[in-house]
């Protein structure tokens, strides 16, 4: 990956130094990973159950992204996709609902990085 690229996904809240770290230096991995990534529906589902008030596929679709964003070093999103999950959890609705805008922005910003890849 060049410079710009990199920077590309550092400004979109991807810790491209420590996912770099996670597969053991192997650019074309990460970058492999990152696009298999945006082919996931986690975020679909997500938004769907959220519209639909269904805590259960909320919960399974917020908690399955948040892991992708970990292992992928997505800092930002997953930092809020795990409050969401906690809330969700709570059985604090409002809460976690009122999330999926700033969640919503942050995957945006997030898939268009790697959408330049």
């Amino acid at each position: 990956m060049d410079t710009e690229k990199i920077a590309q996904l550092k400004g979109a809240g991807i810790n491209v130094d420590e996912a770099l770290e996670r597969f053991m230096g192997n650019e074309a991995l990460l970058e492999r990973f990152l696009k298999k990534f945006l082919m996931d529906d986690n975020f679909q589902k997500l938004e769907s159950a959220i519209a639909e008030h269904d805590q259960e596929a909320a919960v399974f679709a917020s908690h399955t992204l948040k892991g992708m964003c970990g292992n992928l070093s997505m800092t930002l999103l997953f930092d809020l996709l795990a409050r969401q999950v906690a809330a969700l959890r709570a059985g604090e609705w409002k809460e976690a609902s009122e999330l999926m805008d700033e969640i919503s922005e942050r995957y945006g910003r997030a898939a268009d990085a790697i959408g330049c890849l």
